[in-house]
């Protein structure tokens, strides 16, 4: 048996932005309210049961999903919406982003959260400051918004590491080279669902009356526009780094052929210098040279000979 909800907040909000909490948890908005807004956490054990006894059975259902994918399913009279923001918890990964889950009516907004999402945060300071959205659609338009803003802001920075990282590597510069693997592993996380995302908003911005107003629906349209161009920089991003990679990769085995290839000469030129050595050096009567004193100089300058001869063999057939 689940218990009741216990919402983050719930505020009912004015047409002129005022907001007040809310003093119960129905769906409807209180006297003189134009909408309210249910936040919650999908931890809450009640939220299930309150979900499927004031919601569509469809938004219900979707709004308590452990995993999700940025979305957008009109339903009804609302619409079912699944977004993602940049994660900026301390201590946690920007491209591990958060999610958030809503199902959005003419009078009502209900989002969940599994971990804390600052653009919520923001919404909700300017709510109790009088600032408050009028209506639902223009809610959408500034939590898009300020979603986008910090999206931009994670895609910029990654430009910036990249433009750095091939400066660097390019000019051999190779100490930079563990932060390829960390930079592209974000940007291909981020582009995951940055992608989604703007296919989800750019269809949202279709959605008219009476959940969008036109100026509403213009200004829905410019943020996917955004969200847009956040995706081609990821994705510009994503192939300067595997470029950068191969780079790289092409880079380390050039030097390993040439190193093998300088020990191959080396020990082209030393080996038959070693034979000789150990053939003179068994120590076995009778062994040319034993009873001569400058038998072993003789045999240093053949050896010093033999290996120039070699070098000049080897660099007139171009091997050196």
């Amino acid at each position: 048996m689940t218990g009741a909800l216990h919402p983050i907040f719930a505020l009912d909000i004015t047409a002129d932005g005022t907001a007040r909490a809310a003093p119960d948890t129905g769906p409807a908005p209180g006297p003189g309210a134009r909408w309210r807004w249910v936040h919650c956490d999908l931890g809450d054990a009640g939220l299930p049961g309150w979900a499927h006894a004031h919601l569509p059975a469809v938004a219900a259902t979707a709004l308590v999903q452990a995993e999700t994918r940025p979305r957008c399913t009109p339903h009804g009279a609302g619409v079912i919406l699944n977004l993602r923001g940049v994660n900026l918890n301390p201590g946690q990964d920007a491209a591990d982003m958060v999610s958030l889950r809503l199902w959005v009516s003419d009078t009502l907004v209900v989002s969940v959260r599994m971990r804390r999402v600052f653009a919520i945060d923001t919404l909700r300071r300017e709510a109790e400051a009088g600032d408050a959205p009028p209506d639902p659609g223009a809610f959408l338009c500034r939590l898009a918004d300020l979603l986008t803003d910090r999206l931009e802001e994670v895609s910029l920075g990654l430009e910036d590491a990249t433009d750095a990282l091939e400066e660097a590597i390019l000019g051999e510069d190779h100490e930079r080279a563990a932060d390829l693997a960390p930079t592209r592993r974000t940007a291909i996380r981020l582009h995951r669902y940055v992608g989604p995302q703007r296919e989800a908003l750019a269809r949202l911005a279709r959605i008219g009356a009476p959940l969008l107003q036109p100026d509403q629906q213009v200004l829905m349209s410019e943020t996917a526009n955004r969200v847009t161009r956040a995706v081609e920089e990821l994705t510009g991003v994503t192939a300067r780094l595997a470029a950068l990679h191969d780079h790289l990769d092409a880079f380390h085995s050039a030097r390993l052929g040439r190193n093998g290839y300088v020990l191959s000469v080396v020990a082209a030129i030393f080996l038959p210098l070693s034979f000789l050595t150990g053939l003179f050096g068994v120590n076995v009567a009778g062994m040319p040279g034993l009873a001569w004193p400058w038998a072993f100089a003789v045999l240093c300058v053949a050896n010093l000979a033999l290996g120039v001869a070699l070098y000049a063999i080897f660099r007139a057939l171009r091997w050196l």
